[in-house]
Parts: C-alpha cells; structure tokens; sequence
C-alpha cells in the first residue's frame, strides 16, 4: 500500500512493523511446550538406572529387512564355474583323444596328482577306473571316472548338521581348525544359514590368544545379528569361554552355540588338552554334538595331514573346506573322504555372507571335472 501521501509515513510504517515483531514473539512464547499452547508436548522422562533417553521420533524409517541368504543351488552354480578350467580342462583334453595310451595314463595320474587327490587315492580311482573300462569297454571313459570319483566323495556319508536342540538345552557345536583357514569366518557364516532358518544362536568366542579373533567374531555376531560371549582379557582360558557360551545359550533359550576355538599346532599334547578340556567343560552343560573341522583348500596334501592330527584329538563330525575358488585343488575331498571317511559338510567360497554351501558331492564332481 502507498502510504507515501500521509504526513511522517516513514515513521508510521517503522512503528507497524514493530508492533508486528512483538506480536509474532508473543504467540511463539504461547506456543512452547508447557506454556499452554495448543501444540504442547510433555516434556521427555529423565532416564532412570544411568539409561540414555530414548531418542524422539523424527519419522525416520525402520531398518530394512536383512536380505534372504543366496539359494544353495546359486552358490553351487559359482562353485562349478570356479572349479571349471583347472583339472577338467585337463582331463577333458585327455579323454577327447579316443581309447587311453599308456601315455594318457600317465597324464591322467599326473593330473590328478596335481588336483591334490593324493597318491593312494589317485591310484585307487585309476585302477576303478581300467576295472570299468574292461567290464565295459565301449562306454566313455570320462563318464567312468565321474562314477568312479563319485564313489569315492559320496559313500553315503550323513551331511547333515545334527544340531537340534532338546529338553531346553541348546545344541553345541566346535570348530577347530590351524590358524588362517578361515575357522572364525566360517563360524559366523554357519550362524548366518542357521539364522535364516529360524534358529537363536549364540557364539563362544574360545580363541583368546588372538584378540583379533574375538573383535572378528564379534563384528559377525553384529553384523548377523547374534550374541557373542567373549573374555575382557587376552589368554583367559577358553574353556571359561566356551562354558560362559554354552550356559548363556541354555539361559537364554537359545537354539544353537557355535565355539571358535585357537587353531595352533605347534604342540599336539598341549592342542589335546586345550580342545578336551573345551569338550569336558562344555559336556556339563550341552556336549557337542558337531565337531567341525575347517580345511584350507589351497593347502593340499598338508591339509590331510591337519585333519589327522584333529582328529586324533577330537571325534570329528565333518569337514568345512574353505577357499575354494579357481585357484584352489578341491582335489584334497577325495582324499579326505577316502582316507579319514569324514564327511565333508560345507564348502567356502568367498568371504560374504552368503559364501558357504552344503556340500554335494555330484555338483563338485562335476564342478572338478569341468562338467
């Protein structure tokens, strides 16, 4: 409006606006909290018991849903493209040659050798195989050795986890394995599938001479969503550890405790009396009912020698085979089912989430194979 006829109108409009300004402060004034306003909130409970208040509702959106695990079939699809390229490129070059030179087989042996099978149980799948080959001389000789390896992976050996609980007692299983084989990896992982199945788990963080252990299992408890019990001290006694897992499991009604324990082997007495003395402790609340033994694909023939060694120590329930990509000799199956008639249970593909799958044997024959 033109207010610029009337008489000292500067002044006037000065005046207006700061009536306005004093007007406006009043109505904030009555609009606070607590001053009687109609938009007035109580105030926020102070917290009791050293609590923090729980913060205000700023409309911020639930987290997300964590994500279904990747099918099995998936990661048994990743596992084959892995192995393919290595040993069955290998034999595949071999047997499209026709009937089988004596120089054949010896590439064959020599192949198989080099996939970590081992020597006896290289030499066994050979003679199977000239036993097959004769009784019937016109059927392909790659098929023969599919059914030969297959036999020998897959016995019929139980693979699955007997991990149910029962009478209110959770189920209780060990893992154990060298140092750097992916012990601790694999243990968050197996809570993975197991949570996706419905199951309450606890994890025993029993490997106390590495506190980067603990702080690793603890960042997959966190990250899968479980609780893990862990020593405030590096070097407490695992055993305390694992029976503080086993009894938290019991109280807390859980379904499931997965113990990491120390993987060193420098002493096969003082390994004995740690990984029995965890088992004796544990026994009080739940014995175990799974002892898994984690294997290093990449290691070979040394990984035969581990599982040896561990099994002397412990009654060992089934094998985890971890790094299993395309670098790896997956050759070192055959040879522990042949030789130590342990079943192979899980096989690691990568470090997420998601990068363990059951074992089955006709997808990694065939993954071996190239097929």
């Amino acid at each position: 409006m033109d207010v610029s006829w009337i008489p000292g109108s500067a002044d006037l409009v000065v005046v207006i606006v700061a009536v306005a300004a004093i007007a406006g402060g009043a109505v904030a004034l009555l609009r606070r909290p607590g001053r009687g306003g109609g938009e007035a909130q109580a105030p926020t409970p102070a917290p009791r018991d050293g609590a923090r208040p729980a913060p205000a509702d700023e409309g911020t959106p639930a987290a997300p849903a964590r994500p279904a695990p990747e099918d099995p079939s998936s990661r048994l699809a990743r596992l084959r493209s892995r192995l393919s390229g290595g040993m069955g490129s290998a034999l595949l070059a071999i047997f499209s040659r026709g009937s089988l030179s004596a120089d054949d087989w010896e590439e064959l042996e020599e192949t198989l050798l080099a996939a970590d099978v081992g020597a006896a149980s290289t030499e066994a799948l050979l003679d199977d195989l000239r036993a097959r080959l004769k009784a019937t001389p016109d059927a392909e000789p790659y098929a023969l050795l599919r059914e030969a390896l297959l036999a020998v992976v897959d016995p019929g050996l139980d693979r699955s986890l007997d991990l149910a609980p029962a009478d209110g007692v959770p189920a209780t299983a060990v893992v154990v394995g060298v140092n750097g084989v992916g012990k601790t990896t694999t243990v968050g992982k197996l809570a993975r599938v197991l949570v996706a199945e419905g199951r309450t788990v606890v994890l025993g963080a029993a490997d106390t001479f590495r506190a980067a252990a603990a702080d690793q299992l603890e960042t997959w408890g966190a990250r899968v969503g479980v609780p893990v019990v862990r020593s405030d001290r590096d070097g407490a006694d695992p055993a305390s550890v694992a029976f503080e897992a086993a009894q938290k499991g019991r109280d807390d009604g859980a379904d499931v405790v997965l113990v990491d324990t120390a993987g060193r082997l420098q002493n096969k007495a003082g390994l004995m009396d740690e990984l029995g003395k965890i088992v004796r402790v544990v026994s009080k609340v739940s014995p175990p009912r799974e002892v898994l033994l984690v294997l290093d694909a990449t290691t070979g023939q040394n990984g035969l020698t581990q599982a040896r060694v561990f099994g002397e120590v412990a009654p060992l329930t089934g094998i985890v085979l971890t790094k299993l990509d395309g670098t790896a000799r997956g050759g070192i199956v055959v040879a522990v089912q042949r030789e130590l008639g342990v079943p192979v249970k899980f096989i690691g593909l990568g470090e997420g989430e998601d990068d363990l799958a059951p074992f089955d044997a006709a997808q990694f024959v065939d993954g071996i194979l190239g097929r």
